[in-house]
């Protein structure tokens, strides 16, 4: 099976060279705190239709993240490798259509699929890593959905508030599409972040 590990920032690539969008960092960076809110919301909710945690974070291993992600879904693994395989055929078609461009020469179309080339195993990497996350973000989805949950509180950082924006995008859109609200607090002199569920 495809295996997470870090690749960096997205790649900007053309004829010019290759270069990395600030902002624009590998979904590997959130997948832990993904998988820990994907657990720790993971329970029996018989009055409160709230979460809240000051999750205590612990490194998970690939092994580990599989088992977690396989209980919520059937075929995990044939899907991965499906968007995997579906991916390495959207390179090799940007490589098509730049040999198909009219504006730039031969000489630019050459080093442009060159650079494509050079870094399809990062760009791969990087989907790897984006297509786990988002597998958890749809798990944590089919949760809320499931048990009704009205509220997800969480500390307040970076990869958190990076998580519950993604997870508040999916629940917006979608069939079962819900709305959602997402703010910043203070709650007894700690700053959280609190996504509102509108079910």
């Amino acid at each position: 099976m495809t295996q997470l590990k870090y690749a960096g920032p997205r790649p900007y690539i053309s004829q010019h060279g290759i270069s990395y969008k600030d902002g624009k960092e590998d979904k590997y960076v959130y997948i832990q705190n993904a998988i820990q809110l994907l657990k720790n919301i993971d329970h029996d909710y018989e009055i409160q239709r709230s979460y809240s945690s000051d999750i205590i974070l612990k490194s998970l291993d690939q092994d580990v993240i599989d088992k977690i992600l396989i209980q919520y879904e059937d075929n995990l693994k044939d899907k991965i490798e499906l968007e995997i395989k579906n991916y390495q055929i959207k390179i090799q078609e940007e490589i098509d259509h730049i040999n198909n461009l009219k504006n730039i020469s031969d000489i630019e179309k050459e080093v442009w699929c060159n650079n494509i080339n050079l870094m399809k195993d990062y760009r791969i990497q990087r989907a790897i890593n984006k297509v786990y996350y988002f597998h958890c973000i749809n798990d944590i989805k089919t949760i809320i959905l499931k048990q009704h949950i009205k509220k997800i509180t969480t500390p307040f950082n970076e990869k958190f508030w990076h998580i519950l924006q993604t997870l508040q995008g999916v629940l917006e859109t979608g069939t079962k599409s819900v709305s959602t609200l997402l703010d910043e607090k203070s709650l007894n002199d700690m700053q959280i972040i609190e996504l509102n569920i509108g079910i």
